[in-house]
């Protein structure tokens, strides 16, 4: 089955933190990543790519760090897992600009997948990350995210 990637799910939880952090001042990539229980360095690729994507707004100097370039209403899920993941398709053929699949035409499960990717899809960008925060507040490092 689909699943999302150990990179999507810190990527969630990085914004998450930024959204419970930082609402007025950056917030250091190591005050992360002790807060989340990762990596700086496996951060920093993560953190490349929501900076890619223009997720994250990010300052250097003494006072430096990371914070939302939007408010936490303004992120879906689906955006911040595309930002980190790529696709988001349950099969291999949906994962690609053009489908060259040779037996597209006639594929009886191509229209299975179609509509889970279509849920899947509808499902994550009605989720904001100002959603996840009004659920409840979880523990920092809360390894089900």
């Amino acid at each position: 089955m689909m699943r999302i990637s150990t990179k999507g799910r810190y990527a969630l939880r990085i914004m998450i933190d930024l959204a419970r952090h930082a609402q007025h001042e950056p917030i250091s990539l190591r005050g992360i990543a002790e807060r989340q229980n990762i990596t700086s360095k496996y951060m920093e690729g993560i953190m490349a790519l929501l900076l890619r994507h223009e997720l994250l707004i990010s300052s250097r100097g003494k006072m430096g760090g990371y914070r939302l370039s939007r408010s936490p209403e303004e992120y879906t899920v689906y955006e911040i897992l595309c930002a980190a993941e790529g696709a988001l398709a349950p099969v291999q053929c949906l994962s690609v600009q053009v489908n060259t699949c040779p037996l597209q035409d006639q594929c009886s499960t191509l229209p299975l997948w179609k509509g889970l990717e279509l849920v899947v899809k509808d499902y994550l960008e009605k989720v904001t990350l100002a959603d996840i925060l009004e659920r409840g507040e979880r523990p920092e490092n809360c390894a089900s995210l």
